[in-house]
């Protein structure tokens, strides 16, 4: 018998919003909240029950974070969220590229 482990990827919609709650320890309103001014976006199913990844918990313990410990307001999240994306978008085309030029310089030698 072997012990296979099933991992979830981290943008599969997976929690409900009470679990979510339970996890966070943020109230159910507050969620649907942060979900109405855009700092996240939960996948609806057919019912329209909102379904959250571990990626939307994620980004949530972090406007948590910045809301409750650093005590930035959410207009100033939205802005830290949005230049975040922006910077890992950024990071990942660098990657991309410096890749692209090791593969040319190979081709070169």
């Amino acid at each position: 018998m072997t012990n296979q482990i099933n991992y979830i990827p981290l943008n599969e919609p997976v929690f409900q919003i009470s679990i979510v709650s339970q996890m966070i320890g943020l109230h159910q309103q507050t969620i649907r909240s942060y979900e109405r001014i855009g700092l996240v976006q939960p996948h609806r199913t057919a019912g329209n029950t909102r379904l959250f990844s571990h990626a939307d918990v994620d980004k949530l313990r972090t406007v948590t974070r910045l809301v409750n410990d650093l005590g930035i307001n959410l207009a100033g999240v939205d802005v830290i969220m949005r230049l975040s994306a922006q910077i890992e978008k950024l990071q990942s085309e660098i990657n991309k590229k410096e890749k692209e030029n090791r593969r040319l310089r190979k081709q070169l030698q």
